[in-house]
């Protein structure tokens, strides 16, 4: 769950999480909640609940006689929606999308395979659904990325393998971090629905080589597109 825009408590939860990912409070680091009482004008339940989620987190943890501290960056959820939000927003987005393109060259070619093996109709229908939205997302960048996140995990789902489908939520808030930065640059990128349609329709055919193929082209294009939007790239 993401705390981003919920009320105070959400503000805090904001506010502190940067903090501790930007390393403006160090590994071992104790926080005061009396202390964050007074700097941030809000009550110690605020802050004491604020610190919970971000125990959930991974960022803090709490000990008898020595409260509350920021835990070593090893056992952070580098999974967590917020935790990549904040990496991200802290000057860590080279390395978070990088680390997001390598895992998807490592599964989504090895789904698309299976899902071509094992789809079905309604597998097809959720398919053709996401790229129906893609098409009309048009310039609006939230359902642009809304909608290429439902075809992604409606891919990994048509796999046919629970542990497969369970791991779009691993991806899925960096795949919307990187979005998010793509489509906010209309020059980056060329229309995304010819490469998702042709992954779509080898899987249609049970195309597996086909699709395997068309994914891998598709994650080489987005990595393209991704290059242009921070500059790393030439357009073409």
């Amino acid at each position: 769950m993401s705390y981003a825009g919920r009320g105070i408590h959400g503000a805090v939860v904001e506010t502190l999480g940067a903090r501790v990912v930007a390393g403006q409070v160090g590994e071992g680091a104790t926080l005061d909640p009396r202390s964050l009482v007074t700097e941030l004008d809000v009550s110690l339940t605020v802050i004491r609940e604020s610190l919970k989620v971000l125990a959930s987190k991974g960022l803090v943890a709490s000990r008898q006689k020595r409260g509350t501290y920021v835990r070593a960056r090893s056992e952070w959820n580098v999974l967590d929606a917020d935790v990549i939000r904040w990496r991200v927003d802290g000057g860590e987005a080279a390395v978070v999308l990088r680390d997001l393109a390598e895992m998807r060259g490592i599964v989504e070619p090895a789904a698309v395979r299976r899902a071509a093996e094992r789809r079905t109709d309604d597998d097809l229908r959720a398919l053709d659904a996401a790229l129906d939205a893609m098409a009309h997302a048009g310039t609006d960048i939230a359902a642009a990325a809304s909608a290429d996140a439902e075809f992604h995990r409606a891919l990994l789902a048509a796999s046919g393998n629970e542990m497969l489908a369970r791991l779009h939520e691993l991806m899925e808030p960096a795949l919307r971090a990187r979005d998010s930065i793509v489509h906010a640059y209309p020059d980056a990128a060329d229309d995304p629905v010819p490469s998702h349609r042709a992954v779509l329709e080898a899987i249609r055919r049970r195309d597996a080589d086909g699709a395997t193929a068309a994914m891998v082209e598709l994650l080489a294009k987005a990595e393209t597109d991704l290059g242009v939007a921070v500059g790393d790239v030439d357009a073409p």
